[in-house]
């Protein structure tokens, strides 16, 4: 798909929940692109907590081919592929017709399996779509694009997303990652401790960290080379290394609710979420 000039349309409205267009947030919208952007999903077969979850059955396909599809819908990229290192899942998305790109198998993440399949790919920006949410919203995609996009200078080379914390138990829980950003929307630092921190009688927003990330493909392709700090080491959190090492996030807020799917407790909640016609599959 070919992109010519750059042109922007101000107030396009999507709600970003569960991937059902209707007024609900305002960004930019640029008509068209003059960038190549790739979307890739990782996925491989094993997994300590739910071995061979890419290929889960959810209301009649597999959770890779919910990712694949609705990941296919975002309008600001220009190529989709699967990234993996098993012939099982190879096999699975040939079946819906996917693009696959075999990786090595001894990659260390997610992120450095979407390197390698991003070195192989002329596009100047890459998407990094996580392959265990079924429910990803599209309009979240295009929102963390835009991020980059909006970045005239080319100063960011990473973006993300944020959501306001609405259940008061995810700003203690360690497992929902923080995020705080400074006035141009970009991170100060994300934790899995509650941050801000609340002094008595002052009150404060939380925001939980979606993990989809955008990045310059220069950049991505030289993530995996950056020191590790300790700030990455306390927190295990790998998008602290950019922090860390002086490169700035760009952070945009929606609307989706991230859902992955980790356990078979998670798929069953999933499922039964797909069973409801507000899901828009």
């Amino acid at each position: 798909m070919a992109f010519s000039k750059h042109t922007k349309f101000q107030n396009l409205d999507l709600d970003m929940t569960f991937g059902n267009p209707s007024p609900a947030s305002s960004f930019m919208l640029y008509s068209s692109v003059p960038q190549r952007i790739l979307g890739v999903i990782p996925a491989r077969y094993s997994s300590s907590r739910f071995p061979g979850k890419a290929l889960i059955s959810i209301a009649g396909k597999t959770m890779l081919q919910h990712v694949w599809e609705r990941t296919s819908q975002a309008r600001y990229l220009t190529d989709v592929v699967i990234a993996t290192d098993d012939e099982r899942i190879q096999a699975a998305a040939q079946e819906f017709r996917a693009r696959v790109v075999m990786t090595r198998a001894d990659h260390a993440s997610g992120t450095d399996r979407v390197a390698e399949a991003a070195s192989a790919s002329p596009a100047q920006i890459v998407v990094n779509v996580q392959g265990d949410e079924p429910m990803i919203d599209p309009a979240a995609i295009d929102a963390a694009i835009l991020g980059l996009l909006d970045d005239d200078m080319g100063a960011v080379p990473m973006g993300t997303i944020k959501k306001r914390i609405e259940r008061p138990g995810d700003i203690q829980d360690p497992n929902v990652v923080k995020v705080v950003t400074d006035a141009q929307g970009n991170a100060l630092y994300f934790s899995r401790s509650p941050i801000p921190y609340a002094r008595e009688g002052e009150q404060a927003n939380y925001f939980k960290h979606i993990g989809l990330y955008v990045y310059r493909r220069d950049f991505l392709l030289s993530y995996s080379d950056l020191p590790v700090g300790p700030l990455e080491r306390a927190e295990r959190l790998e998008q602290l290394r950019a922090l860390e090492n002086g490169f700035k996030i760009r952070v945009v807020e929606t609307e989706y609710e991230s859902l992955g799917v980790d356990t078979p407790e998670d798929w069953k909640q999933v499922a039964e979420l797909f069973e409801k016609p507000m899901v828009n599959r």
